[in-house]
C-alpha cells in the first residue's frame, strides 16, 4: 500500500516491490541524505537519467498491467484476491520495517563513501558489507519463513481456518521475498555508487515480465475469474505454484540480475567477515533518525494493514444475503493505492529530487531567499500535476474500479468508491513530501521524526477507532479516509513547524497558485463529468460498466477530453507554473 502504500513507495517502477528503504505509510519516505550519490560515472547525466527513467517507466506501466491481470485471474473484490494480496504484501512491509531502514540509513551510506574513498575502491570494504547483510538477511527471512503460519494468523482478524490455511499457504511461497528485496537493494546500491544506474532500475522490468507471464498462464489453464471463479473450496497446488510461486520468482530474477553488472564493475567481491572497526555504530548513529522514522512510520502502518484485513473474513456471509453485497478488502485498498500514489511517484518525486539539491544547496550557504523560492517553486509546480489528479481519479472512479474489477460491475462500484475517498489526499502525499525535503536540506532529521511520531498515533487512532466502530462492510472506506487524513495532517504538522523555522515560506503565492489550479481542475472536472455520462458512466447498464476493455476505452477517451480542457482552463486562470512542469517534461521526452 503506499504506497504506498501501499503502498504505499514501492520499488524502482514496480507497483508491488518494496521501496529502497523508504516507509511504507502514504506520505513517508527516506531523508534524501541517504539517497545514493554517485561516484563519477561513464555516461553524461543526461544519459543516466534518460536510462533511469525510461526503466522506471515501463516498469511501472508493466506494475500497472500486472495489477490488472491479477483481478482478471482471481477478481477484485474476492477472498482469494484478498488473501493473496495480503501475503504477497507483507514480505515488502516487513522487509522494510525491519531491514529497509536499516540499509539505507547505514549500509547505503558507507558503500558510498568507500566506494569514493579507497584505494581499492572500496572492494574489502563492500565485500564485508555485502557478506554481513546478506547473513542478516538470510536470518530474518528464515525467522520470518518459520513464523507464517503465526504471521498470517495475527494480521487475519476474524479470518476462518480456510483463509488461515490458503494465506499460510501463500505465504510460504511469498516470505522468502524477503531476502531478495533486501538483495536487490544492497547490490543495487553498490551499483548506483559505483555509477551503473540502468540495472537497478531496469531490474524490476523482469519481475513484471515474469509475473504478467505467470498470471497468463494461470489464466490460460484455470480460466479467468469471471468465467471459472476461484474459491477456497475449489483451490488447487497449480494454482498457488503459479500465482504465488511466480510472483516470487519474480522478485528473485529482479535481485540476481543484479550480479551480472556488478560482476562487470570489476571489483572482485568475495564473502569476507570481520566488522569490527569498520564504522558500522558511528553510521548507526547518524542514522538513527531516519531509521527511527521509517520504523515508526511502518509500525503504525502495519496496524493499518490488520484493520484492512478484517472485512475478508465476513466476504462470506455478506455474499449469502439477499441480493448478495460485496465488500471491500485488502485487494480493493491497495489497487485505490497503487492509484492515488501514482502522481507523486512520477511527477512529485521527479521535482523533488532536482529542487532538494537547490534547497540543500541554499541552506548551507545560509540562503534563506533562495531555499524558499526552491520550496514554494517545488510546491506550485507540483500541485499543477497532483490537483488534476486528484479531481480526475473522482470524476473517472467508476471506470477505473471497473478496469481493476476482474470484469464484475459490482466489484468495480465497490473499487471506485474507495478510489474516491483515496483520492482526496493525492495532493496532500506530495505537499508534506515537499515539506519534509526542507528539513531534510537543513540537515534536520529530527524534526520529521517527530511530525512522523504524530502521524503514527494519529494513525493506530484510526486504526482503533475503525476496528471498534465501523462495520465491516465499511472498513475499507475508512481506512481510505485514514490514508488521505494523516497526508493532510502531516501537512499541517510541518507547515507549522517551518513557519517556526523560516517564517513565511511564500505561503499566500502557495495557496493562490493552488486555488487557480484546483479550479481549472474542476472546470476540467466538470466537462470530464459530461464525456463520462455520454459514455454511460451513470448508468449501470451503460457501456462504461460492459467489461473491462470498455472502461479502458471511457479512461482515454474521457481522460484525454478532461486533459485537454484543464490545459486550456489552466491558461484562463493564468497559471503560471504549467510551463515550469512541462519543460522537463518536454525536454526528457526529446532526450
Amino acid at each position: 500500500m503506499n504506497t504506498s502504500s501501499t503502498s504505499s513507495e514501492t520499488g524502482p517502477g514496480d507497483a508491488s516491490g518494496p521501496a529502497a528503504g523508504t516507509a511504507s505509510a502514504p506520505g513517508t519516505g527516506p531523508a534524501p541524505g541517504t539517497a545514493p550519490a554517485a561516484a563519477p560515472v561513464r555516461r553524461s547525466g543526461a544519459a543516466s537519467s534518460a536510462i533511469m527513467a525510461s526503466g522506471t517507466l515501463v516498469s511501472r506501466v508493466l506494475g500497472f498491467v500486472k495489477a490488472v491481470l491479477i483481478t482478471v485471474a482471481v477478481g477484485s473484490v474476492t477472498t482469494v484476491a484478498d488473501v493473496f494480496e495480503l501475503a504477497n504484501t507483507l514480505p515488502n512491509l516487513i522487509y522494510v520495517l525491519v531491514a529497509g531502514g536499516i540499509f539505507n540509513a547505514v549500509l547505503v551510506p558507507q558503500i558510498i563513501k568507500a566506494s569514493r574513498n579507497a584505494e581499492d575502491q572500496g572492494a574489502d570494504y563492500i565485500s564485508r558489507l555485502l557478506t554481513l547483510a546478506v547473513l542478516a538477511l538470510l536470518g530474518v527471512a528464515a525467522v520470518v519463513v518459520v513464523l507464517a503460519g503465526p504471521i498470517i494468523r495475527l494480521m487475519g482478524t476474524d479470518w476462518d481456518d480456510g483463509m488461515l490455511a490458503l494465506g499460510t499457504t501463500f505465504a510460504l511461497f511469498t516470505f522468502p521475498q524477503l531476502f531478495f528485496y533486501g538483495l536487490y537493494t544492497v547490490v543495487g546500491q553498490v551499483l548506483n555508487a559505483k555509477g551503473a544506474f540502468g540495472a537497478y532500475m531496469w531490474a524490476p522490468v523482469l519481475n513484471n515480465v515474469v509475473a504478467i507471464a505467470g498470471l497468463l498462464v494461470f489464466v490460460q489453464q484455470f480460466g479467468a475469474y469471471q468465467q471459472d471463479p476461484h474459491t477456497l473450496e475449489n483451490w488447487t497446488a497449480g494454482k498457488t505454484l503459479w500465482l504465488a510461486g511466480t510472483a516470487t520468482l519474480g522478485v528473485v530474477l529482479q535481485a540476481l540480475i543484479l550480479f551480472l553488472p556488478l560482476r562487470r564493475l570489476g571489483l572482485g567481491l568475495r564473502p569476507r567477515f570481520g566488522w569490527r572497526g569498520i564504522g558500522l555504530s558511528t553510521a548507526a548513529r547518524l542514522g538513527g533518525w531516519t531509521l527511527a522514522t521509517g520504523v515508526i512510520a511502518n509500525l503504525a502502518f502495519l496496524v493499518l494493514t490488520k484493520v484492512a484485513a478484517i472485512p475478508t473474513g465476513y466476504r462470506p456471509e455478506h455474499l449469502a444475503m439477499d441480493p448478495p453485497q460485496q465488500i471491500a478488502g485488502v485487494t480493493a485498498l491497495n489497487q485505490a493505492s497503487m492509484l492515488y500514489s501514482l502522481p507523486h511517484g512520477v511527477i512529485g518525486l521527479s521535482i523533488a529530487t532536482v529542487l532538494f539539491n537547490r534547497m540543500a544547496a541554499a541552506a548551507t550557504e545560509g540562503d534563506r531567499a533562495g531555499m524558499v523560492s526552491s520550496l514554494s517553486s517545488s510546491l506550485r509546480i507540483t500541485g499543477v500535476a497532483t490537483v488534476f489528479a486528484a479531481v480526475a481519479l473522482v470524476v473517472y472512479a467508476g471506470p477505473l474500479g471497473m478496469l481493476f474489477s476482474g470484469g464484475v460491475p459490482s466489484a468495480g462500484a465497490v473499487v471506485g468508491q474507495v478510489v474516491a475517498v483515496i483520492a482526496i489526499g493525492a495532493p496532500f502525499m506530495s505537499t508534506s513530501f515537499m515539506l519534509g525535503r526542507a528539513f531534510y536540506a537543513q540537515e534536520d532529521a529530527r524534526t520529521p521524526f517527530l511530525v512522523q511520531i504524530g502521524v503514527a498515533v494519529f494513525t493506530v487512532a484510526c486504526a482503533a477507532a475503525i476496528w471498534a466502530f465501523v462495520a465491516p462492510k465499511h472498513m475499507i472506506f475508512a481506512v481510505a479516509g485514514c490514508y488521505a487524513a494523516q497526508n493532510v495532517l502531516s501537512t499541517l504538522l510541518y507547515h507549522r513547524v517551518l513557519v517556526r523555522r523560516v517564517g513565511d515560506y511564500d505561503v499566500a503565492r502557495v495557496l493562490d497558485s493552488h486555488a487557480r489550479i484546483l479550479a481549472a481542475a474542476l472546470l476540467a472536472g466538470a466537462a470530464g463529468a459530461v464525456v463520462l455520462h455520454l459514455l454511460g458512466g451513470y448508468d449501470p447498464a451503460g457501456f462504461a460498466w460492459g467489461s473491462q476493455l470498455t472502461a479502458v476505452v471511457v479512461l482515454a477517451v474521457g481522460g484525454t477530453a478532461m486533459g485537454a480542457v484543464y490545459l486550456v482552463a489552466l491558461r484562463l486562470c493564468r497559471v503560471e507554473e504549467l510551463g515550469s512542469l512541462l519543460r522537463p517534461v518536454l525536454a526528457r521526452l526529446g532526450r
